[in-house]
């Protein structure tokens, strides 16, 4: 069985690098390497595929930075999977044209299946990941927040992983909200338990990964794919540990 993908992090607000604290976009950190430089020092310390979220269209509802993806795309050497803002079929298309693997759907997943559904039918299921970005609420069940995390949704991550079962799409990714940019480890009791229900699925975590026994252990869960953002920003181990550990 193949070890799990590490899908480093790019997260872009105006151009540039940035990692947001718990989604909070007044708690942003800016780093000085351009993003193209950032795509290809992943590259050269051996990635595969870049995780590139445009934080501007998240926010906004409104893709603002296809260019500079399409350019990371083209010119990284890596496979790239991106979302942000992403609200008509034309910029999937225009994306997925300029080189870009998978589109990343996250809030309309959530509220608006059936017109996801319908963009999965057109451009095929496996140029697609679902990002599912949730909030534990009180009695401990998993529930997506929509529009740049700005909202909670009234489904669960269960109701709405069920809705996608018969669509052909592989790739899931799930980010606990209050894990996201604290680097104090993940959330691998609700991976865990995801897996268990849907094997079906191409599991991708995110948020939380601040050390490499981190890292070690989401591999002991066996996910396909790992995200790993702030902590190589922050110098926390390198890229290179993290595939080999």
């Amino acid at each position: 069985m193949s070890a799990p993908m590490i899908y480093p992090a790019i997260d872009l607000m105006d151009g540039k690098c940035v990692r947001l604290f718990k989604g909070d976009f007044n708690q942003r950190t800016d780093y000085e390497i351009s993003p193209l430089e950032m795509a290809r020092s992943f590259a050269e310390q051996g990635a595969e595929w870049i995780h590139v979220v445009d934080l501007d269209g998240a926010k906004n509802e409104k893709s603002q930075q296809g260019n500079l993806i399409t350019d990371i795309a083209k010119q990284s050497g890596l496979k790239v999977q991106t979302g942000g803002g992403l609200r008509e079929i034309s910029q999937l298309q225009n994306l997925i044209n300029g080189g870009v693997e998978r589109v990343v759907i996250g809030s309309l997943a959530v509220s608006n299946p059936a017109m996801v559904k319908y963009w999965i039918t057109e451009l095929g299921p496996e140029r697609f990941t679902l990002a599912l970005d949730v909030q534990i609420d009180a009695t401990g069940t998993p529930r997506p927040a929509t529009r740049g995390w700005q909202d909670a949704s009234e489904k669960t991550l269960w109701h709405v992983l069920d809705q996608y079962m018969d669509t052909g799409v592989k790739s899931v990714l799930v980010t606990d909200i209050a894990k996201d940019g604290v680097l104090q480890g993940s959330n691998t009791g609700l991976y865990a338990d995801i897996l268990r229900r849907y094997s079906a699925f191409d599991l991708i975590t995110s948020g939380g990964v601040g050390s490499i026994k981190d890292v070690q252990d989401l591999k002991a869960l066996d996910p396909a794919g790992i995200i790993i953002g702030k902590a190589l920003y922050e110098n926390k181990f390198t890229l290179e540990q993290a595939i080999s550990c």
